[in-house]
């Protein structure tokens, strides 16, 4: 008999991950975009349609699976009745229980993944649609700070960043993230992206980047000084056209908050005096493999 592979379904209130696990192998298998929190503020609840997107898509990874699925960020906020019908109904299409991650839980699992091939104190930045944790760790998390801010909050006030060519300057951008976002009071040279698809937008956006020299890693092969990644992002707002982009990418609405994900990037590498960033698609998943090693 055929043994069953793992899929870890991660749903946040921007994008939805489908990760498949075999042994200590994970591969990316689907990404899709369904804008929880974006309909949930317009709707004042959860809007059924993606309710029923979300469903479709866990149904089909169901046969010969073993399917775990997790929801964070806009999940966490939900009306404690509101949450029971949906948790209900969510159990009544799929069979599945719906497990809603604390942010706290989030980050650990996804720094724990980030940071297990380095021993350089770092930090890890986990950006989402609706909430940011950074992390600080050095053989061991010591400082950690949540936010409930996220690219959805940033692309609601300035929408212009989704459009050609953004026409708010990056640094009122910078700043309206700045007055709003827990910064951690150490410092770390080495600032991991986490928790989305940062690894994926250097790639494809068109920004200028490097090997990682710092640490070996598969799931992190890629870095920027500093000072490319102000410069980079600076061409990515006024000169790098977002519909060319979402011409030649599967998932063009991704993308449209890109540019606010930027600016919470370079908030924190000036908080903390990063040198060097890098870029990862790390997710929770990954976080989760390496705790089952201990269990």
């Amino acid at each position: 008999m055929q043994s069953r592979n793992n899929i870890i379904i991660e749903v946040g209130s921007t994008v939805t991950k489908v990760d498949e696990q075999e042994g200590e192998n994970v591969k990316r298998i689907e990404e899709v975009t369904i804008f929880f929190k974006k309909h949930y503020k317009e709707d004042k609840k959860i809007r059924e349609s993606d309710i029923e997107e979300l469903i479709q898509i866990v149904k089909k990874h169901l046969k010969d699976n073993n399917v775990y699925v997790c929801g964070t960020s806009i999940f966490r906020d939900l009306k404690q009745k509101e949450k029971e019908e949906f948790l209900t109904s969510f159990k009544a299409s799929t069979g599945l229980d719906f497990y809603i991650t604390s942010q706290e839980q989030e980050s650990k699992l996804t720094v724990l993944g980030a940071t297990r091939n380095t021993k350089n104190k770092v930090c890890v930045f986990v950006g989402g649609g609706g909430s940011t944790e950074i992390t600080i760790y050095d053989n061991g998390i010591k400082e950690s700070i949540n936010t409930n801010i996220g690219v959805m909050d940033i692309l609601e006030k300035f929408p212009d960043l989704g459009e050609n060519f953004a026409t708010t300057p990056l640094e009122e951008v910078k700043k309206f993230v700045e007055e709003r976002l827990n910064l951690p009071r150490e410092k770390a040279d080495i600032l991991i992206l986490a928790g989305g698809g940062h690894e994926k937008f250097a790639r494809l956006s068109g920004i200028c980047y490097e090997e990682n020299k710092i640490f070996e890693d598969k799931l992190a092969p890629i870095m920027m000084d500093i000072k490319t990644r102000i410069k980079e992002t600076e061409r990515y707002y006024k000169e790098i056209s977002l519909e060319e982009i979402k011409k030649r990418v599967e998932d063009p609405n991704w993308w449209d908050a890109t540019r606010a994900m930027c600016a919470f990037v370079l908030v924190v590498a000036e908080a903390i005096g990063a040198k060097y960033i890098i870029p990862t698609n790390i997710g929770m998943v990954y976080g989760i493999i390496e705790e089952l090693k201990t269990n």
